[in-house]
């Protein structure tokens, strides 16, 4: 070949070139992640990612080597996530709970190299971010089949953080007791209430008492420091590994398909700029209405007249008044463009309280 080493020369100019871009790539992918540190996100961004490869790969003409280009920018991709996340290696995050609690779980499918802070409960992880002690705090928000966690959904209302990510966990419960433990032993239970109310069928078969902890970790140490063999646990298998526990019965729950919805709660809310919408943003808000007739259909007509589609409204009381609610709705759209603005301005005419608790994108 007689232009071999013309070729090897372009190739190594070539390389030249693609060095200093990658260098400045990797400063940006820097910038990014103490963005990211900073605002309680975390680094992998699959929507992103997605529509990257999506519009880069219509830059490559020739179709013969397109698909060399998607895992190119894979690679890429991969490595900047790597990058990021030894940035951010010294962020900390909040869950309630013990290692092997679900929240636990999540925070690390979310934040594997950050440093995961354990706390009492979910008040005290929500308000250690509130201090500035943490960076952010993964909390639940609601599950598949037992519904909102109401303790998050008041320190939503309450609070001042902001929503910034939803994840979701597929929850698998696990019957949990002493080394030697055999299932007809077992006369109550230890665990945060929803993972009893989502055992219910299980547990009512098995006629088995049930004790409310603040977290399902805080039962599986309930049981380990008894000593008695007649006091099982509900929680993860990662919480039987760090309690010293034995799983006396696997998958208790009473559907297979058991998620739970995690939000990360940041002090930092989403910049309030107008953005050009993709079609996969969502937003929460929650609010109180007026005490006159009909205020609460005005505020669902003036979200439907702005053409956002409600996913979910929720009603839990006010710790403050008997028998006066608050109210959350979970919406597909961009509410930081101007129809949006305009909307939360019509809504705050017409709402005693409005909170716009955060965004986040699907399938984040």
């Amino acid at each position: 070949m007689d232009n071999l080493k013309e070729c090897r020369d372009n190739i190594t100019e070539i390389d030249a070139k693609i060095a200093a871009l990658f260098e400045e790539r990797m400063k940006n992918a820097k910038q990014i992640a103490e963005y990211k540190k900073e605002n309680g996100l975390s680094v992998k961004d699959e929507t992103r990612e997605k529509e990257l490869i999506a519009h880069n790969s219509k830059l490559i003409e020739d179709e013969d080597i397109r698909s060399y280009y998607v895992r190119f920018l894979e690679s890429t991709l991969n490595v900047s996530c790597d990058y990021q996340e030894m940035q951010m290696n010294g962020m900390k995050v909040a869950y309630g709970g013990k290692v092997g609690a679900f929240a636990h779980i999540a925070a690390k499918n979310l934040f594997p190299k950050a440093n995961l802070i354990s706390m009492h409960d979910f008040n005290e992880a929500y308000e250690s971010v509130e201090k500035g002690i943490n960076d952010c705090a993964v909390l639940p928000l609601e599950n598949s089949m037992a519904g909102d966690v109401g303790t998050v959904m008041d320190l939503m209302f309450q609070g001042s953080l902001h929503v910034r990510q939803v994840y979701d966990l597929q929850v698998r419960h696990h019957l949990l007791g002493l080394p030697g433990a055999k299932r007809e032993d077992i006369k109550s239970v230890y665990s945060h209430p929803q993972a009893i109310a989502q055992c219910s069928n299980y547990l009512g078969k098995q006629n088995i008492t049930t004790f409310e902890t603040a977290n399902t970790s805080l039962g599986a140490a309930k049981v380990k420091e008894s000593g008695d063999k007649s006091i099982a646990a509900i929680a993860s298998e990662e919480t039987a590994e760090a309690a010293g526990l034995t799983i006396i019965d696997s998958d208790i729950q009473n559907n297979g398909i058991n998620t739970t919805r995690f939000a990360v709660f940041s002090r930092v809310a989403e910049p309030d700029e107008i953005k050009t919408a993709t079609g996969d943003e969502n937003f929460i808000i929650m609010f109180t209405v007026k005490n006159e007739a009909g205020a609460l259909a005005a505020t669902l007509n003036i979200i439907g007249a702005h053409g956002y589609n409600m996913k979910s409204l929720k009603s839990r009381p006010l710790k403050s008044l008997p028998w006066n609610y608050y109210f959350y709705i979970e919406a597909e759209g961009n509410i930081h463009s101007r129809n949006g603005q305009a909307m939360m301005q019509e809504l705050s005419a017409l709402c005693a309280q409005l909170k716009m608790v955060g965004t986040y994108k699907s399938g984040e």
